[in-house]
């Protein structure tokens, strides 16, 4: 069996970039998991395990879930050919997954004719960017990544983890 050639979407037919058209589309529920971790210098870390979180600015996972909240109802503001969708349902899990670690989970669900993925990504990326302008007067060495997709449920095919908004 052949194996099926990949398309790009946001291409015309003549290459030139282009919005996709999803009027055809049937809406249907679509949900996104993403993840952002941030890496913390040890001692970091465990200055704001003891901090509960706070630091002079505030605190730092409300402000996070807060700001990623935002960008996911404004992706398509920063992403050139999102498409602007009625957001039905955001919510974050932010938590220690190792000692230095500090894993932020983003799920968002939409009943359109297409995903969320990036809304999903875009609100995991900006949570995480939050929690380091927070904490960048006590480290520099505060790193970000991998963002990444972890599942999608709706449209064409599903992908990866189960997604609960």
């Amino acid at each position: 069996m052949a194996k099926k050639k990949s398309v790009l979407t946001h291409v015309d037919a003549a290459g030139r970039p282009a919005m996709v058209d999803v009027s055809t589309k049937v809406a249907t529920v679509r949900e996104a998991l993403a993840e952002c971790r941030v890496r913390f210098p040890a001692a970091v870390a465990a200055d704001l395990r003891d901090a509960k979180m706070a630091t002079k600015k505030g605190a730092v996972i409300d402000t996070a879930i807060i700001a990623g909240t935002m960008a996911v109802k404004r992706t398509h503001e920063l992403i050139p050919f999102c498409h602007p969708l009625p957001i039905e349902g955001c919510r974050f899990v932010v938590e220690w997954t190792a000692d230095t670690i500090l894993t932020i989970r983003c799920a968002v669900r939409v009943t359109h004719r297409t995903g969320v993925e990036m809304e999903a990504l875009t609100g995991a990326t900006v949570a995480a960017l939050t929690v380091y302008d927070m904490c960048k007067a006590l480290s520099h060495g505060i790193v970000l990544g991998p963002a990444r997709l972890l599942g999608k449920r709706g449209g064409k095919r599903d992908f990866g983890e189960a997604v609960r908004a």
